[in-house]
């Protein structure tokens, strides 16, 4: 009987750490030690433990830490060659700016943590504009302030308040057109759903439709001239289950299914109210999708917001 010869896998330190800067080209956000080691699940702790200290110790990667653990990325040489001569201030701005994320952060907080005056402050921050490594953006939580935030990142939707704004202006009658082209697509399910004549069962069941098929559907329409995502419909879902309009129910769901977050799925179905609703129920902050970014002294806020006006005069 012939022998048969077992491929071994490679265990060589350097190519260790080829693959993992591959990996990490993979995802430039970042990798666990669990990526790594469910790629090269043949190479031991000790030895994946090594090869990622040296490419720390040689300024190959980055250790970040979230609220999962540690993170490593790749190092941006050109980061890294831009920030080359500044001073120990200016690094330590530039890292208090990178700590915070794509939510930005504010002078005034960038000088509650670093201690420095406010002058010096200034003119760090128009320094490092200037090396194109900052920007700053406008938050449409105050409209006269603004956010300091890494020059490669894209701005939290809490920053710029997401597909519902343009040039800080909340598109309310965006919103309402979505509002009424997902209803009218729930609707359309469950007049096909009751002219099948099938089994009262069956009708309800296929009634239903995934957020994802109504993300679809607006897609096609192409009414909007933004991105959406399958968040932004769930909100215009949302804001039909809270006006009586559609109800939810969640079920389990195969890992990778379209859709799918966590083993479950979202379905949604339009119903016809029994009762009218109350007048405190119609009230327009439980409809509205920016209820979080309002607050007394901000963009948004109760004391100029027309739809309360219009629903206290009712």
């Amino acid at each position: 009987m012939a022998e048969v010869k077992v491929k071994k896998e490679s265990t060589d330190p350097v190519e260790i750490e080829n693959r993992i800067k591959e990996l990490c080209h993979q995802f430039p956000h970042g990798i666990t030690d669990q990526v790594i080691q469910n790629d090269m699940p043949h190479v031991e702790a000790q030895q994946r433990a090594m090869a990622i200290n040296r490419l720390l110790s040689v300024g190959h990667l980055d250790l970040l830490r979230n609220s999962t653990g540690l993170l490593y990325r790749l190092k941006d040489t050109q980061t890294a060659s831009k920030m080359k001569g500044s001073d120990n201030q200016e690094k330590l701005v530039y890292q208090i700016i990178e700590d915070a994320g794509n939510k930005g952060i504010w002078s005034r907080d960038i000088r509650y943590k670093s201690n420095l005056p406010l002058t010096e402050i200034n003119k760090i921050l128009k320094n490092l504009e200037s090396k194109k490594l900052i920007k700053a953006v406008k938050s449409v939580a105050a409209s006269k302030k603004k956010v300091y935030m890494l020059y490669n990142l894209q701005p939290d939707r809490s920053v710029t308040g997401g597909a519902w704004y343009s040039d800080q202006d909340f598109e309310s009658e965006f919103v309402e057109v979505l509002n009424q082209q997902c209803f009218k697509f729930l609707q359309s399910k469950a007049e096909a759903a009751r002219d099948s004549k099938q089994s009262p069962m069956v009708q309800r069941n296929s009634s239903f439709a995934t957020s994802h098929e109504v993300w679809k559907y607006i897609c096609e329409l192409g009414i909007s001239k933004v991105e959406l995502s399958m968040e932004d419909i769930e909100t215009i879902l949302n804001t039909l289950i809270y006006d009586g309009k559609v109800e939810m129910t969640i079920i389990a769901a195969k890992e990778g299914t379209v859709g799918s977050v966590d083993g479950q799925m979202k379905l949604y179905r339009g119903v016809n109210p029994i009762i009218q609703s109350t007048g405190l129920v119609k009230a327009p902050c439980g409809l509205c999708p920016v209820f979080d970014d309002c607050h007394e002294g901000g963009e948004i806020s109760p004391s100029n917001c027309v739809y309360m006006t219009e629903w206290l005069d009712f």
